[in-house]
């Protein structure tokens, strides 16, 4: 499998991608880390606001969810002007916002979807109502290509305890049997290696991870991951493909992640060009 993460920028000018998520004032995480990944992969990003966040990279202080029928009308001005070719959810802080992007997903305009069930934030703060669990689970995962919860997230996805490789391997199993296409549960959160296993109704796949230093003081992989996903399915990679090159992406931007706060450190594309 080709694992290279270099791109041709100048061909993918017109291919859109969509981010429905909340804004991270930081920059670390959210819709801006999405927007900064689709730029990177030379893709034209869209975003839908879900919430707005007070957050720095010490943490998460408050949490403001957009009103039902504004998120509704964001989706409504994209899908009159422009056709996604992949998007992906980040924060989802209400049931009525899940309603809004499953309907806007049964409608198939905004392409493949992936879902980053994000429920908690790295410094372990609420980001959704926790009815969004189980109505992601209903509503939303039906609707999906792909779904990559972390440890804590499948946990809370599935009500199963997490805690070996084939405990991971078995959410993975009970994630597409609730529906969605394919499912991804990631390696940040475990003690040891830090592998994902990715099961796309078939096959399971296991993507080999390396720890690297101060992983566990890091602000927004997941949201990384998700965008890179999308935005290689953007280009053309085949699912595995899009997520083995999508998690070699973000480790190359660990390894060159810095300190613009005082807090966690955040992310950086701009050595890994």
């Amino acid at each position: 499998m080709d694992t290279s993460t270099s791109v041709e920028i100048s061909d993918n000018r017109n291919k859109s991608v969509l981010t429905i998520a909340g804004s991270d004032p930081s920059g670390g995480a959210g819709i801006q880390a999405d927007l900064k990944v689709f730029s990177y992969l030379g893709l034209n990003g869209l975003s839908v606001l879900t919430a707005i966040t007070a957050q720095n990279t010490k943490g998460v202080q408050a949490t403001y969810a957009v009103p039902r029928q504004q998120v509704r009308a964001q989706l409504e001005s994209l899908a009159d002007d422009s056709r996604p070719v992949c998007s992906k959810t980040g924060m989802l802080p209400s049931v009525d916002i899940i309603e809004e992007v499953a309907d806007a997903g049964r409608s198939g305009w905004p392409g493949l979807l992936v879902i980053d069930p994000v429920l908690n934030s790295t410094g372990g703060s609420y980001l959704a109502d926790k009815a969004c669990a189980a109505s992601l689970i209903k509503l939303l995962v039906p609707e999906c290509c792909l779904i990559t919860p972390n440890l804590p997230e499948a946990v809370a996805l599935t009500g199963r305890d997490i805690i070996s490789a084939e405990d991971a391997k078995d959410a993975a199993r009970f994630l597409v049997d609730a529906g969605a296409g394919a499912a991804c549960i990631t390696g940040g959160h475990w003690p040891g290696a830090p592998n994902d296993y990715l099961f796309d109704g078939e096959k399971m796949y296991t993507l080999a991870g390396t720890r690297y230093n101060e992983t566990e003081h890091l602000h927004g992989t997941g949201c990384h991951f998700s965008a890179a996903i999308v935005g290689y399915i953007a280009l053309g990679e085949k699912l595995p493909a899009a997520v083995e090159k999508a998690k070699r992406l973000v480790e190359k931007a660990i390894r060159a992640a810095s300190s613009p706060g005082t807090g966690m450190k955040v992310l950086s594309l701009s050595q890994t060009i």
